[in-house]
């Protein structure tokens, strides 16, 4: 084996194919530090869950002065990387500045990720505690560090809240774009394959199960045939609304009315109305009235079943 040749194809491979840092140049965030700074984040929301040994009330002060120290580090140097990438004219005194204004968000933040710990454990029979909530159910993780991603995203700051939500989405398999805004209650059963796109915006007290998908019809693109940019391209989502599992909604100009339920496999590419069920009988989909009877043959193939959720 030839070591040498094999370097030096991989050497020339990188002057053709790029693929690698901005090396004597913008040096881009980096990904151990960015999963650390979600882990600290997490510790912060949920202090004594995640530290290996017990954590008494008197040592919470200090375990959050350490947090946030931390984390304001951590968060102003990858901060200061985003913008150097995007050629920011002040990225050190503008990192410093977003991340103290992210950082006062927190605990308005970790006000919101209580009534999601609280939704998941109202919205599931088989929880047997909000700790087991907090420490096991992969939502969690997933929406709270989408919610400080799109703190991030809001205040425009480049490449790292994406980083952020890619951590979520690795170690769950939820996978929420910083850019969708999300009310208040949310919880996502079992998370697995769940897909949720920038543009998409979803209401209070919204419940949707595994691998739904929240996502664009199609891409709008420029006479070279590029995808346009920064354009609403995926669906709204309204108040009270239950998505059952594997169903697809897209569009930006889709919207799904408050109290309604969307059935398991449906493809939906256009408004429901309000107050509606929606499911596929034989190969039609069928949009009713929320509590109105489901007739033969349709979803509610069992007595006990209930729309009313």
């Amino acid at each position: 084996m030839n070591l040498t040749a094999i370097k030096q194809a991989l050497l020339d491979s990188y002057q053709k194919h790029g693929g690698i840092n901005h090396l004597d140049g913008v040096n881009l965030p980096a990904q151990d530090s960015v999963q650390q700074l979600a882990s600290d984040y997490m510790h912060l929301m949920f202090p004594g869950f995640f530290e290996d040994t017990a954590l008494s009330k008197k040592e919470v002060p200090a375990l959050v002065d350490r947090l946030l120290a931390a984390l304001h580090r951590r968060l102003s140097e990858e901060i200061e990387k985003s913008l150097r990438f995007a050629s920011d004219a002040d990225p050190a005194g503008h990192a410093r500045a977003l991340a103290a204004e992210a950082l006062g968000q927190l605990p308005a933040l970790r006000e919101v990720i209580q009534t999601d710990v609280t939704a998941a454990y109202r919205g599931d029979p088989a929880a047997r505690s909000v700790e087991e909530i907090i420490l096991a159910y992969p939502c969690v993780l997933a929406i709270s560090v989408q919610r400080f991603a799109h703190v991030l995203y809001r205040l425009g700051v480049p490449l790292l809240p994406r980083m952020l939500t890619e951590f979520g989405h690795e170690r769950t398999g939820t996978d929420i774009h910083p850019g969708a805004t999300i009310g208040t209650h949310f919880f996502i059963d079992h998370g697995t394959g769940t897909v949720i796109g920038e543009t998409a915006s979803i209401g209070d007290h919204v419940k949707l199960y595994q691998g739904v998908t929240l996502g664009a019809k199609s891409f709008e693109t420029d006479p070279a045939g590029n995808p346009v940019k920064g354009i609403k391209r995926h669906p709204d989502i309204g108040d009270h609304v239950t998505i059952y599992a594997h169903a697809t909604i897209l569009g930006g100009d889709t919207r799904i009315g408050a109290n309604s339920i969307i059935g398991s496999n449906v493809w939906i590419m256009s408004s429901v109305p309000p107050d509606s069920a929606a499911y596929f009988k034989s190969d039609q989909l069928v949009i009713r009235p929320r509590h109105a009877k489901p007739g033969p043959g349709s979803l509610a193939g069992d007595a006990n079943f209930s729309w009313d959720i």
